[in-house]
């Protein structure tokens, strides 16, 4: 069972982990790069033999309103049985239409109707799995006109209406707060804490526009201070759970990811 901190695992670091065998509670990976058999493959099946490991997903496209893709499913499913990893998510998202696949996370509009085929299509894929999986919270640059429910009162609905567990991105949560004028203490309040199985942190880039700036959750750097200062505050009101630190482009030595993931084994052990 996963326990305290891990980093996500990319590919210039897969023959460092299994050389070297770091000291960290877990690793997690996006499932999508691991559905075809290939030397990362074989490559994390001897991580896996060593390390808890989390399924990070990012093209269930589970907001859309097309079938749920039946060959990307099975891929998950396979991946699932090979690698045995103690968590699966993806994300509070969609990226397809008629069949043609956008690369990208794209925000849903919050409404009953928008409520209703999300965790319709969640219970399809938990159905077609065969156990729970994870939903994780947006970051996002625009809102929907449509949106009748906030955010974090929509995020929250979907356990209860699904079976689906959390996944709280804390980065996203303060990104997305500081684009929208959000509050976070909304998102936190709204939650049950026993409904979040995983937290997210990583860093963001700030980019001025015309009308002022915006905070870009692109995972290029480390944890901000004020995200680390939002961190504590979730600790103290949903307690401890399976921290990543997740970092996905300006890529650095797994030193530094491992120095961010022990900053945040220090804060969980305060508790």
């Amino acid at each position: 069972m996963i326990k305290n901190t891990g980093i996500g695992l990319r590919h210039q670091h897969l023959q460092q982990v299994i050389d070297e065998e770091p000291d960290i509670g877990w690793f997690e990976v996006h499932s999508e790069n691991f559905f075809y058999d290939n030397f990362a493959t074989y490559q994390l099946e001897q991580i896996a033999d060593k390390y808890p490991l989390s399924l990070h997903g990012v093209g269930l496209s589970l907001g859309s309103v097309d079938a749920l893709n039946q060959q990307h499913l099975q891929n998950l499913k396979n991946a699932i049985a090979r690698f045995k990893p103690d968590l699966v998510s993806d994300h509070l998202s969609w990226s397809s239409i008629d069949n043609h696949y956008l690369n990208d996370l794209l925000p849903l509009p919050y409404t009953q109707e928008s409520l209703n085929n999300f965790t319709d299509k969640v219970k399809q894929t938990q159905d077609f799995l065969g156990r729970q999986i994870l939903i994780e919270n947006p970051s996002s640059y625009l809102c929907f006109k449509a949106s009748t429910i906030p955010e974090w009162e929509f995020f929250a609905a979907l356990p209860s209406l699904s079976g689906c567990g959390l996944l709280l991105d804390v980065n996203n949560i303060f990104v997305s707060c500081f684009n929208h004028n959000y509050q976070a203490h909304d998102y936190l309040n709204s939650i049950d804490i026993d409904d979040v199985l995983e937290i997210h942190l990583a860093g963001y880039t700030e980019k001025i526009l015309e009308k002022g700036k915006i905070l870009i959750d692109d995972h290029s750097k480390r944890v901000s201070k004020e995200v680390w200062g939002l961190y504590q505050t979730v600790l103290s009101k949903i307690g401890n759970k399976p921290t990543l630190v997740e970092w996905d482009s300006n890529i650095p030595d797994l030193s530094i990811l491992l120095n961010e993931a022990q900053t945040a084994q220090e804060y969980l052990s305060e508790r």
